[in-house]
């Protein structure tokens, strides 16, 4: 399993290289974590990147808004972004 740390580490290094008013998938977190087997690490990352988000360091978008349930218990496909995401931008 990887530790919390390492994947609070890994979302934020990944939406700051993905830069401003860019979203990406949280399978690209687990992706780049587990190549192989990285859809374990699916609910861990939505549960990290939800107190990321309490936190205000990052933000939890669906259809290109912001979320306001917790992403563990969000359905469908969320995307993750910086926190200072222009929401009034398309999604990308």
């Amino acid at each position: 399993m990887v530790p919390d740390d390492a994947i609070a580490e890994r979302i934020l290094s990944l939406v700051k290289q993905r830069g401003p008013n860019k979203s990406l998938c949280p399978s690209e977190v687990a992706r780049s974590l587990a190549p192989t087997d990285w859809r374990p690490l699916m609910p861990e990352i939505r549960r990290i990147a939800q107190q990321l988000s309490q936190k205000q360091r990052l933000k939890i978008l669906q259809r290109g808004q912001p979320i306001s349930l917790p992403a563990t218990l969000v359905r469908g496909p969320i995307r993750l972004a910086s926190p200072d995401h222009d929401i009034d931008q398309p999604p990308r």
